[in-house]
């Protein structure tokens, strides 16, 4: 199993959007992935700034913000991917 792969839910770690849940929408390579979430903007990202939760929402590679917000809903997390959370880093 691979710790970021499509649909993985994270935490950005460090940046503006600090503390704030994403998922990644695609793999770039062994170092970078497309993020995008409720409040972070689809971007690339490095996984050294990104913390992997077991979470996994159910998007294919490419999603977009509809979709992703969909999977939010389903999933019953929209209170995760509105709010900050605290980094003790």
């Amino acid at each position: 199993m691979a710790v970021f792969e499509v649909g993985r839910v994270a935490v950005k770690t460090l940046g503006r959007e600090a503390g704030y849940y994403c998922t990644i929408v695609e793999v770039i390579d062994q170092n970078f992935v497309l993020v995008e979430g409720l409040k972070v903007r689809r971007r690339r990202s490095n996984v050294r700034h990104l913390a992997p939760t077991p979470e996994k929402l159910d998007i294919k590679k490419g999603a977009k913000l509809e979709a992703i917000k969909k999977a939010v809903k389903a999933a019953k997390m929209e209170d995760k991917f509105q709010n900050r959370i605290k980094l003790d880093l």
